[in-house]
């Protein structure tokens, strides 16, 4: 027989207590049976929360990165779908593709992605991929009338990540040829309409560049909407430019020397910026 130190009573053998099981005494080593019930009860959760929120929240981490490194094989098998014409397999690919971006960027139910999700991880260049998704399930959902409702959403969808991505002008160009025989064309003319409302002209450099859609506009277009637009300062300067620049850009217009001097400025600012 042995008698707990923790309670006093007598039984036939004590247990140890770990340092996981108690935040009491340390010198208490070995109590009853019941008293080391009533530790690990009392104190056990207090105790190991903090290191049980940890561990779960580095597995989420750990599954969202899993997740976001299988992305790369689904939009492969995708895009070889598409190729082969297997266009019912290659959407639901693509909205494979989707939703594990949805996860991985912790969406609540409905809302949809946006531009602003690929701003604050280094992953813009990830725009231009979802980008041609949302072009090709475009065309895909064009197929039958039941699909109507999905090839609405993919054309806004379309509209609100085109204008941030290199692709914009191949876009623009492939969607004013595919309307005219779509069976849906009034789908293909909303989202040209939608993608022009939503892209503001960058003045000066439309004028130096003699593009709208050049690479170097759309590299400017993307710092002035991702990082501009979101410091008090950036937005000043936002409103500032356009108050003065089309009167520049005017101007600019008729002289082909400063425009050459304004082109290589801008990519040297582009180059300094690392806009990309």
């Amino acid at each position: 027989m042995a008698q707990c130190p923790r309670c006093g009573s007598q039984v036939d053998s004590l247990l140890s207590v770990s340092n996981a099981d108690s935040t009491e005494d340390a010198t208490v080593s070995q109590v009853c049976n019941n008293c080391l019930d009533e530790i690990r009860s009392s104190s056990g959760p207090t105790s190991t929360s903090g290191g049980v929120l940890m561990a779960q929240e580095k597995a989420k981490e750990h599954h969202r990165l899993m997740l976001w490194k299988s992305r790369v094989n689904l939009i492969k098998k995708a895009r070889m779908q598409m190729n082969a014409k297997m266009y019912s397999e290659a959407a639901v690919s693509y909205e494979k593709y989707l939703k594990i971006l949805e996860l991985v960027f912790n969406l609540t139910k409905g809302t949809t992605l946006t531009p602003e999700h690929f701003k604050a991880t280094a992953r813009t260049t990830e725009i231009t991929v979802v980008t041609s998704v949302y072009w090709d399930l475009l065309r895909i959902y064009d197929s039958h009338e039941k699909y109507y409702e999905r090839q609405q959403q993919a054309a806004r969808q379309l509209a609100l990540f085109v204008r941030f991505s290199p692709i914009f002008p191949d876009i623009i160009k492939r969607a004013e040829h595919y309307v005219r025989n779509a069976k849906n064309p009034s789908v293909f003319r909303s989202f040209l309409k939608n993608a022009a409302d939503q892209r503001p002209r960058c003045f000066i450099a439309t004028a130096a560049f003699n593009d709208p859609l050049s690479l170097e506009v759309l590299r400017l277009r993307i710092y002035r909407d991702f990082v501009l637009d979101h410091s008090p300062i950036g937005k000043v300067f936002i409103t500032f430019y356009y108050w003065t620049s089309p009167s520049v850009a005017k101007f600019l217009e008729k002289q082909e020397l400063l425009k050459a001097s304004t082109r290589f400025v801008l990519r040297r600012l582009i180059k300094i910026l690392k806009i990309d």
